[in-house]
């Protein structure tokens, strides 16, 4: 009887690992990568890119897989990019991305799930995030027989940007006269 116990559990260890690692072979993928040369082999694809600012919106493809092209025409600089969309859970999504240092999903308060792309820096493996007039693609991916099941949705996307060397020393000008101006406050008082 003992046998038979750590046989059955043994199985069930086999049995819920293989099912596991099918759900993540099973995952759809999203992919953002640089184009002309920034990873991507298709350039700007048959339709060019289309332009976009900080806050855009686009329609997944209808069959849950394949690619859309943009161009940053912020005028900044995109240090983050967050993605929205519903129908996909976060936990079923992989990514795999070039621009950025890492790529994290998770579930907002309203159900809708948020792809986020940040961090930067340079050296020997840059990750530069998206300059201004640089063109990405955003590719739906089928994994075995999962594909993006909310085909033909619209997909909401909001850069995050920093702030221009001018605006950080402006910042650090201003917290520099605060302090001298609180120091100086706090001398009359005490005299």
């Amino acid at each position: 009887m003992k046998i038979s116990r750590i046989c059955a559990f043994v199985l069930l260890i086999v049995v819920g690992s293989v099912m596991a690692f099918a759900d993540g072979i099973n995952d759809p993928k999203i992919i953002i990568q640089g184009v002309n040369g920034g990873g991507s082999p298709q350039g700007c694809g048959p339709n060019g890119c289309q332009g976009v600012g900080v806050n855009f919106s686009f329609n997944i493809p209808k069959s849950g897989k394949g690619f859309v092209f943009f161009t940053n025409t912020s005028g900044k600089n995109w240090t983050s990019l967050a993605l929205i969309e519903t129908g996909v859970p976060a936990n079923a999504i992989s990514c795999t991305q070039t621009l950025f240092l890492s790529c994290t999903t998770k579930t907002l308060k309203n159900g809708s799930v948020e792809i986020l792309l940040s961090g930067i820096r340079g050296g020997s493996n840059p990750r530069n995030g998206i300059k201004n007039g640089q063109s990405f693609d955003i590719g739906f991916a089928c994994v075995g027989q999962s594909c993006w099941t909310n085909g033909g949705s619209v997909m909401s996307g909001h850069a995050g940007t920093a702030p221009e060397p001018g605006t950080v020393a402006l910042m650090v000008t201003g917290l520099g006269a605060i302090i001298s101006r609180r120091k100086l406050w706090k001398s009359r008082l005490k005299a």
